[in-house]
């Protein structure tokens, strides 16, 4: 099968289009053709090995000079090629997506775990962009900031693959909803459901006066000091990824995140750091919150898998609004129908 690979850390030019061996399922898993894959800013962290400090602390997918999974992906949507000897949920035909490693390649093997069938209505495409973006919004507004109807919640970095299905889901718990973004992406944020858009290249929303019951913060480009300012007395700051622009190529966000954890001991605001784990029963309420039309994926653009390095780059970038995604189209055939892209 052909797959996106990697030997060595560095820029997208170390990915390279191989014919590797097809993964055979173990007795838990799934084989899986995949029809679409989405790009995330993982993908690039482990593509360069950075921030470095991850090397040594993330022992089970970073090595020191290469990627312990040689092959890029995570997320991905397709159609059940082969079940292993344990496996009743699924058969071969049915259409699934979910997250493993590995996913930029013709075929992947993953835990029914971390598998579910494909919401109907979406497209190959637009499930692919599900998953892990989608999760980590879930996580971090129903389980870390324990988001109740009727709080304000901001969202910093809300045109983002994260942040446009965070603003949808806190719109679904009910609360009033404050999306952070530049200039580009106030229309789409504000189509997304919105109440308030803030354009950060004109305002700075840590010095308007206003509080915040909860912060998502999805960009890491903000101090603690700046992202406590705007909560409520008892308000909850949730950090999630991030840029090195803050702690550089050493530490990246992580050094963030560090002294988040710590402060979070001698101060009365909740201070989470919040680690997405990948859930089957988190994609079933995904699939179903997809499925009644609450959360719609949004996608920038697609890419075919031979031009993977190049929608890497355009997400490394940050020019991307919402989800990049690989297509994955059947030897001598089209890929699917375009989805709907991001609405200007």
């Amino acid at each position: 099968m052909k797959a996106i690979v990697q030997d060595r850390y560095g820029s997208p030019d170390v990915l390279a289009l191989r014919q590797v061996d097809e993964p055979v399922p173990a007795d838990n898993e799934v084989l899986v053709r995949v029809h679409a894959a989405a790009v995330n800013a993982r993908d690039w962290h482990l593509m360069r090995g950075d921030p470095y400090v991850v090397r040594l602390t993330a022992p089970a997918q970073f090595g020191f000079t290469a990627p312990r999974v040689s092959i890029r992906g995570t997320d991905f949507a397709g159609r059940v090629e082969a079940v292993g000897r344990g496996v009743t949920r699924f058969r071969p035909g049915d259409e699934v997506f979910g997250e493993t490693h590995g996913a930029f390649a013709e075929y992947v093997c993953a835990s029914v775990d971390v598998v579910e069938p494909k919401p109907a209505n979406l497209t190959f495409e637009q499930a692919a962009a599900v998953p892990l973006a989608a999760n980590t919004a879930l996580m971090g507004l129903r389980d870390a900031a324990r988001l109740q109807p009727g709080q304000h919640v901001l969202i910093n970095g809300a045109s983002g693959g994260v942040g446009t299905f965070a603003v949808q889901i806190a719109k679904v718990f009910g609360a009033v909803v404050t999306a952070v973004c530049s200039t580009r992406n106030m229309d789409l944020v504000g189509s997304l459901g919105a109440d308030h858009v803030i354009d950060y290249t004109r305002d700075d929303f840590t010095r308007d006066g206003r509080r915040y019951d909860v912060v998502f913060d999805l960009v890491g480009n903000r101090s603690l000091t700046d992202c406590r300012r705007v909560l409520a007395p008892t308000g909850t700051l949730v950090l999630s990824g991030g840029g090195v622009s803050d702690g550089g190529s050493l530490f990246g966000p992580v050094g963030l995140i560090i002294r988040g954890q710590a402060l979070s001991r001698f101060v009365r605001h909740r201070l989470i750091t919040l680690t997405a784990t990948p859930s089957q029963p988190n994609l079933a309420t995904l699939r179903e919150l997809a499925e009644s039309g609450r959360i719609t994926p949004i996608i920038d653009r697609t890419y075919p898998l031979s031009e993977t390095s190049d929608a890497i780059r355009y997400v490394e970038g940050e020019h991307a609004r919402a989800k990049v995604v690989i297509t994955v189209p059947a030897e001598g055939a089209e890929a699917e129908g375009s989805p709907p892209t991001c609405r200007s």
